[in-house]
């Protein structure tokens, strides 16, 4: 037994460390803020696993060990290095000298001396508030700095301190150690322990546990992998070190799954590390140079990359061979990926190609692919049907984009980075303005179709603004003959006026695909046509954030991290593992769960009449579509892990006295609200109707208000031109002002300014 006390001193001496296979930390707030109620709850938290070694038996990260002095057995620690990091966080105040992670997880504890209740700092909750003590300062500085402050509070002040000295207390909490000992533990016995001890928990990936036996050889491989992941990112793409062991496994072994790296010896698999990453190298310059797939949104196909590695491999002189040889692998590359060749079962589908590869080069991948396909490799019309730009077809826009010059409307010039000088800044644009097409009745889906999207300068695209289609194409294709078709602009002006556009979408579409469909069949047969040089790379801007659903994903994000959730990736696309289809592109979604290896993976899509959602269910995904949902499965889960019921909120301004007609009036409003934007915009409200009759109409509003992301109801109504309807406008009526703090009014001032109504509230019947 050891206390938690002396453990950190160990840690500060360096005779407690990590050996260098250990994974970095990977907790988040959740889980820290659970250990530290746990802990203080008195309840079970598990043992510690100790390797105690000598110093030249196994590498350690961040030290030498032995107190600087090179000698005697140092503890490495093997099982409890999530929860050790964490306290010595928040006990010392920073993370320890092995850290690799995010120090977030355990900045800012709070501990509430009324509940004792644990919570990460909230400024609008916390800041004046003397009860939430700074639990890093608890333990760094000793009670002294908070007793004056509970000293005005006789009634309170001994159960306050009371509670503080049962915190401060933990550092004598003792943990249970188990040591592994003796000369027959070498590192591969305690790397074999190790896995088998972290099967639980926080699920280790496959690739951590490749890495855990590859870094107990070669101490150095996860930082010489790092740097080149790093190299990668300030490129613009971004991979992670399972994918790159993919890479790395297929030019060593030429196989799919990563235990066939446990034969590799330490030379090999650093001599396979360089040469997989100068292919990766080689292809991304094809693909950035050759097809202007330049940044990381626009990368196709990231796991048929492993194949073009062991092709390469196979070449002689690691590169491709010719032009030739070089726009064939892009042929093969590119329909890979447009056709979701590796969204299912990768490993299984990584042997098949490395095999055929093999034997039969690039001919026999081509070969194969249109087997896959039942001899389909056509781009055609419908397949531009996608929306948002998690669509696969939006990436083969921007290239079509720069493969074929296509010309900004504002310049005419070329949208190439040597043509526009410093204007190298391109932005997404929307053909038909969303506003325009929202105020037509037309729906997301439509609104943000990728048949709807083009890409111009920056000043092009803040000169255009919200004019519609009818003015500027005119302006534009009189300025600089043959703009619009450069960019597969329908001609028949009858298709630019809002109310064709659906007919637009359609007609644009057959000019895309004829264009994709030219373009990648010259690359197969040796005809694509060839810059005069090398694409280079242009920047690509996010656009301005004037859409509800943009600003309420973000919001939502952002209150996740809060919670200590994982950053979901964005408009991604979903594929079915047998065959490949797209079932969904969600706006948000978490691979590996809300936190990473535990439960299954999140995805939230907002248009699911365009989703398969079934499919989904099937294949084991937690699907929900609306934010308001997530938002609310995501706090129940916390307080369900923290064991902790949300305290009371305490009413924000004075309570109507029953019968009071400013308070009855309120109510029957917010219940016509419901009704009328049934009625009037075809939106119905079931999750705010629940709301008024689990809350009322006070709290319903309140909560609203508190939201950090808009609901979905402001969201919907947004679309339909009527945030007229919404609980804000109501919150904002000068007739309702007694009922709400200053704060709550401005809140919902700055919600319906900041997406441009400004108008007198609806009259509420």
């Amino acid at each position: 037994m050891a206390t938690l006390s002396v453990l950190l001193h160990q840690i500060d001496d360096g005779t407690v460390l990590l050996p260098e296979f250990q994974r970095g930390y990977v907790w988040n707030r959740d889980q820290v803020r659970g250990l530290m109620r746990s802990l203080y709850r008195g309840y079970p938290v598990g043992g510690l696993l100790l390797w105690a070694t000598e110093p030249e038996t196994a590498s350690v990260r961040g030290g030498t060990g032995g107190g600087g002095s090179g000698g005697g057995v140092r503890l490495l620690l093997l099982d409890g290095q999530q929860r050790i990091t964490s306290l010595y966080g928040i006990m010392r105040g920073r993370p320890p000298a092995f850290f690799e992670g995010d120090p977030s997880a355990f900045t800012g504890l709070r501990f509430n001396v009324e509940d004792e209740t644990f919570e990460f700092y909230g400024p609008a909750k916390m800041r004046d508030d003397p009860r939430w003590v700074d639990v890093t300062r608890l333990f760094t500085e000793g009670l002294e700095p908070f007793i004056g402050s509970f000293a005005r509070h006789p009634d309170t002040f001994a159960t306050y301190i009371a509670r503080l000295n049962k915190l401060k207390n933990l550092e004598n909490r003792e943990f249970h150690e188990e040591k592994i000992t003796g000369p027959d533990k070498n590192v591969d016995v305690v790397v074999d322990i190790f896995n088998r001890v972290n099967s639980g928990g926080t699920a280790l990936s496959k690739g951590d546990l490749a890495l855990a036996k590859i870094c107990a050889q070669w101490p150095p491989a996860r930082q010489v992998m790092r740097d080149h992941l790093d190299q990668w990112s300030a490129k613009g793409f971004e991979f992670s070190l399972d994918w790159l062991l993919r890479n790395v496994t297929a030019v060593a072994t030429g196989r799919a799954v990563f235990t066939t790296l446990d034969t590799v010896a330490d030379k090999e698999f650093e001599t396979a590390l360089a040469k997989s990453s100068g292919y990766v190298d080689t292809l991304l310059g094809a693909v950035s140079g050759r097809l202007g797939l330049d940044h990381d949104q626009v990368l196709m196909g990231r796991y048929a990359i492993p194949v073009v590695s062991r092709l390469l491999h196979l070449t002689p002189g690691g590169t491709f061979l010719d032009g030739a040889h070089r726009d064939r692998v892009l042929f093969w590359y590119v329909h890979a990926a447009l056709w979701g060749r590796f969204a299912g079962s990768t490993e299984t589908v990584l042997a098949q190609d490395y095999d055929t590869v093999e034997r039969f080069g690039i001919d026999g991948l081509v070969g194969a692919l249109e087997r896959w396909r039942g001899g389909n490799l056509e781009v055609r019309p419908h397949d531009f049907d996608g929306s948002t730009r998690g669509s696969r077809f939006y990436p083969l826009l921007y290239m079509l984009t720069r493969v074929h010059g296509a010309r900004d409307f504002g310049s005419g010039l070329q949208l190439h980075a040597e043509m526009l000088g410093r204007r190298t800044s391109l932005q997404v644009h929307h053909i038909f303005p969303k506003a325009l097409l929202y105020k037509e009745g037309y729906d997301r889906v439509h609104v943000n179709a990728v048949a709807n999207f083009c890409f111009l300068t920056q000043d092009t695209n803040l000169e255009i603004g919200n004019r519609a289609p009818e003015e500027y194409f005119a302006e534009a294709e009189a300025r600089h003959p043959g703009v619009l078709a450069s960019q597969w602009i329908p001609t028949d002006r009858d298709l630019w006026r809002a109310d064709r556009y659906l007919d637009f979408l359609a007609a644009r579409r057959e000019l895309l695909a004829h264009a994709a469909q030219s373009f990648l069949a010259g690359l197969r047969d040796g005809a694509a046509p060839v810059a005069a040089g090398e694409l280079r790379p242009v920047a690509v801007l996010a656009e301005e954030q004037d859409d509800v659903r943009t600003a309420q994903i973000k919001a939502m994000a952002e209150e996740l991290a809060r919670l200590g959730y994982a950053d979901p990736a964005l408009d991604s696309e979903i594929a079915d593992p047998r065959t490949g289809r797209a079932l969904a592109v969600a706006e948000a979604y978490w691979p590996d769960g809300l936190q990473p290896g535990q439960g299954r993976p999140v995805v939230l899509e907002l248009d699911p009449e365009m989703a398969d959602l079934p499919r989904l269910e099937e294949l084991g995904y937690e699907v929900f579509t609306s934010v308001d949902a997530l938002l609310g499965y995501a706090r129940r889960r916390n307080e369900s892990a923290a064991g902790d019921e949300e305290p009371p909120e305490e009413p924000a301004g004075p309570p109507a006295p029953a019968g009071d007609p400013v308070h009855a009036e309120f109510d029957a409003a917010m219940r016509s609200v419901y009704d009328r934007a049934r009625s009037e915009a075809n939106y119905h409200a079931s999750y705010f109707l629940s709301m008024l009759a689990e809350h009322g109409s006070m709290e319903t509003a309140r909560r609203l208000l508190r939201s950090p992301a808009v609901s979905d109801g402001f969201a919907a109504l947004w679309e339909r031109g009527r945030l007229d309807l919404t609980v804000e406008a109501l919150v904002v009526r000068p007739r309702f002002a007694e009922l709400f703090t200053y704060d709550e009014i401005e809140i919902a001032r700055h919600r319906l300014g900041q997406f441009g109504w400004s108008g007198p509230a609806a009259e509420i019947a």
